[in-house]
């Protein structure tokens, strides 16, 4: 039963090997590989037969234009000797001359195939000539000859033998032979191994997918370091993997962040509605009580639009379409509009804006974003320096365009920048003052988008937002490239 069990599951090894495309690309390559060594061997043995046969057909011209200087210069006795003498010497030449009747007058050979004699030209033949070993004994060979039909009727026949050429043919032959059979029994074995070892690393994939897909994002597949194309795919996945795990990670924040920082202003928009239900004695007091709900209302809505944003964003889904603007009237804009805002606050709004920066981005986002920025910094800004003015910057660098947005408040810790970049997130001298820990997260989103960075510096005092953008930015619409980008990003950070 075991040896049936081991059989089969050889059998299963087999078929799920002979099914790979590893396998099957070896046996096409092995295919193409062993019809182009056909084909060469076939044209060098054809080329060798050829110019051979050339060759014999050149020196048995040139036999026959001597041995006709002969016949012209002494008549058939003289050149009946001249075959005679030229037959006895050792060689691959071949001689026969006869009587008009077929007899043999004198030659190495005994005997040709009949009817050989009768007709004159060039052919080959198969015939029988005296051994170099024994006078008395014959072998049968293979010779191209040519035969002529002299006055009175008598033949001359004169060739070469083709037994030199034959056997290299043969060798040749069974070069090719003996090469198509290594090659496909190495070509098999390296079908097999590289089969093998690709087989066995989409195993481990496999078995990590399945890891993966049971609810462990901690997976991550293998990298043997080769560099290959599998080594590739695996960096790819991982990415998208680590990607993936990220959005989790957002998720869940965002579904706590959400349960305890929204959990306050809907029950205390709920006691509100209740304490006027039950202490409301006139409908101004009513409408005070509605008024002041609908703005909590309107508070709330906005935190879910902000929430909605971001998301988008870092998705990579906004719908604002990215184009080519001027960055320098978009902060011109956007610090005009707050300049009555910061005037009411009295803080200075100081505007150094340089004079043309066109970038490709959206016009609504980066609006948003250095409002977002400016109403951050308006906030802090005469904390610790009453009448410090808040500063917007916008210039060139580079290839970058860099805004920049400096206050002179209490700045934020170097251990938390990174922190607050996150949704939700407010330092406990931030839980005083209005907001819900939104507003830099957006920015970041935008940033990202415009594959720019949002950094978060000292002013000493106070605190320097600085938005870096790229002058020119092509929109990643392909999911996997956006993962490549957001890992190259949190490299860069981390």
């Amino acid at each position: 039963m075991s040896a049936r069990a081991g059989i089969g599951a050889g059998a299963a090894g087999l078929r799920k090997l002979l099914s790979t495309t590893a396998f099957r690309l070896s046996l096409v390559y092995l295919g193409i590989f062993a019809l182009s060594i056909v084909l060469a061997l076939g044209y060098v043995a054809w080329s060798a037969e050829r110019i051979m046969t050339r060759g014999m057909v050149e020196t048995i011209e040139a036999e026959i234009a001597e041995l006709e200087q002969v016949w012209r210069r002494g008549g058939l006795r003289r050149l009946a000797g001249a075959v005679e003498r030229r037959a006895q010497a050792p060689g691959a030449s071949v001689y026969l001359f006869t009587t008009p009747q077929g007899q043999r007058i004198t030659g190495n050979v005994v005997s040709v195939s009949p009817g050989t004699l009768d007709v004159p030209g060039e052919r080959a033949i198969e015939y029988a000539r005296l051994t170099a070993e024994d006078e008395s004994g014959v072998a049968v060979h293979r010779a191209l000859v040519r035969v002529f039909v002299l006055p009175g009727g008598f033949r001359l026949l004169v060739g070469r033998d083709m037994g030199e050429r034959d056997r290299l043919v043969e060798a040749i032959w069974g070069a090719f032979g003996w090469s198509l059979l290594v090659l496909v029994v190495l070509g098999f074995l390296g079908g097999w191994l590289v089969s093998k070892r690709v087989l066995g690393r989409i195993e481990a994939m496999t078995a990590t997918t399945k890891t993966i897909m049971a609810g462990d994002l901690s997976g991550r597949l293998g990298v043997s370091g080769s560099g290959d194309e599998l080594d590739r795919l695996a960096q790819s996945l991982n990415a998208m993997l680590e990607r993936i795990g990220e959005l989790m990670e957002g998720m869940r924040q965002v579904s706590d962040n959400i349960a305890h920082d929204l959990k306050s202003p809907l029950a205390r928009l709920r006691a509100r509605a209740d304490e006027a239900l039950r202490t409301a004695d006139s409908p101004d007091a009513l409408r005070a009580a509605l008024e002041r709900t609908i703005e909590e209302s309107d508070d709330l809505i906005r935190v879910f639009n902000a929430l909605l944003m971001i998301a988008r964003l870092e998705a990579g889904n906004a719908e604002a379409p990215l184009a080519e603007v001027d960055a320098a009237e978009i902060a011109r804009g956007v610090g005009e509009l707050y300049e009555a805002v910061a005037e009411e606050a009295g803080v200075p709004l100081e505007l150094r804006i340089a004079d043309a920066l066109p970038l490709v981005g959206s016009r609504e986002l980066l609006g948003q974003a250095l409002a977002n920025l400016i109403d951050n910094a308006l906030k802090y800004a005469s904390e610790a320096a009453p009448g410090a003015p808040v500063t917007l910057t916008a210039e060139r660098v580079g290839e970058n365009v860099v805004v920049s947005v400096r206050d002179r408040g209490p700045g934020i810790p170097a251990d938390d920048r990174e922190r607050v970049l996150e949704r939700f997130v407010r330092l406990e001298t931030a839980r005083t003052r209005p907001g819900f820990g939104l507003g830099l997260s957006l920015v970041a989103a935008v940033a990202r988008l415009h594959g720019g960075t949002l950094r978060l510096e000292d002013a000493e005092p106070g605190l320097r937002a600085v938005l870096v953008l790229p002058r020119a930015r092509t929109r990643q619409k392909d999911p996997s490239t956006r993962i490549a980008v957001a890992s190259s990003e949190r490299l860069k950070r981390g």
